[in-house]
């Protein structure tokens, strides 16, 4: 196992407290649950913006899976794969 960083930069049109993207999650390539950054509030005037998340990733993963969280509408449907060397 190995503590990574992984730094998210996300773009979604927060309009305030009723609608923003309010976390993003880190999953193996078999589904497991690496790690969740919560989002605590709108980022509407900071578009697109960054956040990082330090996680263990098991020996043996070749890519994490990545996806966004949106308070009033749920997951999002992209899904970005970061390869690890």
């Amino acid at each position: 196992m190995r503590g990574s960083t992984v730094h998210v930069t996300l773009s979604h049109p927060d309009t305030g407290w009723n609608h923003y993207a309010d976390g993003w999650e880190v999953r193996a390539q078999d589904g497991q649950a690496l790690g969740l950054r919560v989002l605590a509030h709108p980022h509407v005037d900071e578009q697109p913006f960054t956040r990082s998340l330090l996680l263990d990733v098991p020996d043996g993963v070749e890519a994490l899976l990545i996806r966004a969280r949106c308070g009033r509408d749920g997951w999002g449907d992209q899904v970005f794969v970061l390869p690890l060397e």
